[in-house]
């Protein structure tokens, strides 16, 4: 399998530590000037939290193309590491390999290797339907140039057939050449930690790091929920709408919640957290800061 040698284990601290722990941090291209300086904020607060890179998202059908590179580019000149994502719906071959040369001229080392979904309106898949085909794509473009990251559901993809078809799904991305993955956000540890157990008895070797979701606003996060598969615990979902519109109560209990899930997640030996910051880095900071990761 290509690019993927050396990247097969969870090497470094015992499980529960997070003295060698890997963390990261997910961006949404900036739409105006005003936001541009906001995520330079933002990286330059989480950066003492010694982050493995930042990622950019990537709009559907290559929406936000320009403002993705920009904003990595911007990352990459403040010193930050920093990877765009790259979903392949609705782009051709020619595009793609156009879009990868730019990238790696511009000294980018690492991708988040995506499906995607279809934009409003459009009606063309594109040249390559799959994940693991784009993953395979850039194998046979770029070689083991980058880093090559995909996602993964341990509560299942909403659009997957079943439980098993989509662990074969990533074992078809992993068999392209993937090196690593991250999970679409959950709140049970234990869907994580089973998942991860599937894998490695279907021959998934890479590590699989917990994206992680910092509640901020509930409504905001159900609706996302909803749309993404991402299932709120029943409990979780009453104790917050019997908060009402209490801004702090709900601030607190999320970082509660979500710091009692990372601890567990590491206990359990997970190699890293992807954190969704929403380009805020005050409660994903304080996770951090309770956990014990990098400095405050």
């Amino acid at each position: 399998m290509t690019g993927s040698a050396g990247a097969a284990e969870n090497v470094g601290s015992a499980p529960g530590s997070t003295s060698a722990l890997q963390v990261s941090f997910e961006f949404f291209p900036p739409k105006s000037d005003e936001g541009v300086q906001r995520l330079r904020s933002t990286a330059a607060e989480l950066a003492c939290r010694l982050p493995h890179f930042f990622s950019v998202t990537y709009g559907a059908g290559g929406s936000t193309r320009d403002r993705t590179l920009g904003a990595v580019l911007d990352l990459i000149e403040a010193g930050h590491p920093a990877a765009p994502h790259l979903s392949c719906i609705g782009a051709s071959r020619i595009e793609t390999a156009a879009l990868l040369q730019t990238w790696r001229e511009q000294g980018i080392r690492r991708i988040v290797a995506l499906r995607g979904d279809l934009p409003s309106g459009s009606v063309g898949l594109g040249d390559l339907r799959y994940a693991s085909d784009l993953v395979g794509f850039i194998r046979e473009q770029t070689g083991s140039h980058f880093h090559i990251e995909v996602a993964c559901y341990p509560e299942v993809h909403p659009q997957a057939r079943s439980a098993r078809d989509d662990l074969l799904a990533l074992k078809r991305k992993v068999e392209a050449g993937a090196d690593s993955a991250i999970t679409q956000y959950f709140f049970n540890a234990d869907a994580y930690l089973r998942f991860v157990d599937e894998a490695r008895s279907a021959g998934i070797r890479i590590p699989i790091v917990p994206g992680i979701m910092p509640i901020a606003n509930f409504s905001q996060l159900a609706r996302f929920s909803e749309a993404c598969g991402a299932e709120i615990p029943r409990w979780l979902r009453l104790r917050m709408q019997d908060l009402g519109d209490d801004a702090a109560s709900i601030r607190a209990l999320g970082l509660d919640v979500v710091t009692t899930l990372c601890a567990r997640l590491v206990a359990g030996g997970a190699p890293g957290l992807h954190f969704y910051t929403m380009n805020q880095a005050g409660l994903s900071s304080e996770i951090c800061n309770r956990l014990g990761i990098g400095q405050a």
